[in-house]
């Protein structure tokens, strides 16, 4: 059974969850909340994703897996995941103004993944997300080998996909992860 120190989280995402039926149509917070205090490893990475701003929700379910699918729903990209380049290579090749962090090592100590393309776009589907902000999003390993990185942002009601070197990082960037429980 889920800890105490969870108690709060499972109110929160309960609460979030009956605030944004339009997330998960068909889907029953008793059996979310019965697969997360089955497993107290998914619980500290909704807590992390929670603690950093990311407003997580559940907006989906995978039937061939039996996992309920948990996005960062902030409406901006979260505020304790900005300011980071993408992944360590990118971080290391910079020479100075180094940021603390990057995306992908954050992600991973969350126990959460970033978003794919795909992904990004199907949480723009479920609202108006990243307008003033912007998340990088997992890349492919042949613009990565070549310097780059992905990030997506909402502007002009159109989702848009750019490209930057992996290095580069600014105050507004940060990332969105994903969660399979």
């Amino acid at each position: 059974m889920v800890e105490n120190k969870y108690a709060a989280l499972l109110t929160v995402l309960q609460s979030r969850f009956e605030k944004n039926m339009n997330r998960h149509k068909g889907l029953d917070w008793t059996k979310v909340q019965a697969k997360l205090e089955d497993d107290a490893k998914k619980l500290a990475s909704l807590n992390e994703m929670e603690a950093t701003g990311g407003e997580p929700d559940v907006v989906g379910f995978d039937k061939k897996t039996g996992e309920f699918i948990f996005y960062d729903c902030s409406a901006e990209t979260p505020k304790g995941r900005r300011s980071v380049c993408y992944d360590r290579d990118g971080l290391e090749s910079r020479k100075e103004h180094k940021p603390e962090n990057n995306a992908l090592d954050m992600a991973a100590a969350m126990g959460i993944e970033l978003l794919t393309e795909e992904q990004y776009r199907d949480l723009q589907q479920l609202g108006e997300f990243d307008l003033k902000t912007s998340s990088w999003i997992q890349t492919p390993a042949s613009i990565r080998k070549l310097g780059g990185a992905l990030f997506a942002d909402r502007r002009y009601d159109t989702v848009f996909i750019y490209h930057n070197g992996a290095q580069s990082y600014y105050a507004v960037r940060g990332f969105r992860g994903v969660l399979r429980v």
